[in-house]
């Protein structure tokens, strides 16, 4: 088998066991959500739901849960590892420029965060976007630890897998720069379609941006702290959003 029908091969298991099957979920959650007699604007999906009534188990199940996620991370780091090559340094995932990435992740933040909560604000009043419940109703000593976890957990698994890993073997299979921050951004918003089609398109957006910046920067440090950033403000912020703007971020009892 030529080396580039197993790299081809590899990238179809990597997404087979990680990023590809909540692509696949999503499509089919997007077109149930669409042909539902509810309107799509009057539905709600929840991200950190309660696992279970008992509190230890529901802690265990979250944190396992959130725990067992890394290994497709692990994956594909070791997919990168060969000897002589450092998996992280490779795709910039390293602490040799703290100070630069930081202010790099900030900057993203204000580029990508500000606007992708005025997309799913207008997505809402238009009816396009599902009320997205970003943390549970009842929260408990160790909610907010968790929270901060599984936003790391996301961070990790898309900025590595959707950018560091793709963007490699990409690049040794002769794909194209901008044919890859394509592919990449969509993969991005098609697993996000479960929340709509507002989602769809500021994660595409944001796969884009995110995209260009590593081809230019070559490191995903800068992403994942973007992403871990945004995602903590939304969990951990998500009671203060429904407060201010019940609107848009409220779900519905019915």
């Amino acid at each position: 088998m030529s080396s580039a029908r197993r790299l081809r091969l590899e990238v179809v298991i990597v997404l087979g066991l990680s990023l590809g099957v909540s692509a696949v979920y999503s499509i089919v959650s997007i077109i149930a959500k669409a042909t539902a007699e509810t309107p799509l604007g009057e539905q709600s999906v929840a991200l950190n739901p309660s696992r279970a009534p008992r509190e230890w188990l529901d802690f265990t199940y979250q944190f396992l849960d959130v725990f067992f996620g890394l290994f497709a991370v692990a994956l594909v780091l070791y997919l990168l590892w060969s000897p002589g090559t450092n998996p992280f340094r490779r795709i910039g995932l390293d602490l040799t420029r703290p100070g630069r990435d930081a202010a790099s992740g900030v900057l993203l933040v204000l580029v990508i965060g500000v606007p992708g909560l005025a997309l799913y604000a207008l997505g809402r009043a238009g009816g396009i976007t599902v009320a997205v419940e970003a943390s549970p109703a009842d929260w408990l000593w160790w909610t907010v630890p968790v929270l901060v976890f599984r936003a790391l957990e996301a961070a990790l698994t898309e900025e590595v897998i959707v950018v560091g890993y793709l963007f490699t073997r990409f690049r040794e299979l002769g794909v194209g720069p901008w044919a890859t921050i394509l592919s990449s951004a969509v993969l991005r918003g098609t697993y996000h379609l479960y929340q709509g089609y507002g989602p769809f398109i500021g994660n595409v957006a944001m796969g884009i941006v995110f995209g260009w910046c590593y081809q230019r920067w070559g490191r995903t440090m800068p992403l994942v702290i973007a992403h871990w950033i945004i995602d903590i403000a939304s969990f951990v912020g998500y009671p203060l959003a429904v407060g201010w703007w019940p609107e848009f971020f409220a779900v519905s009892a019915g």
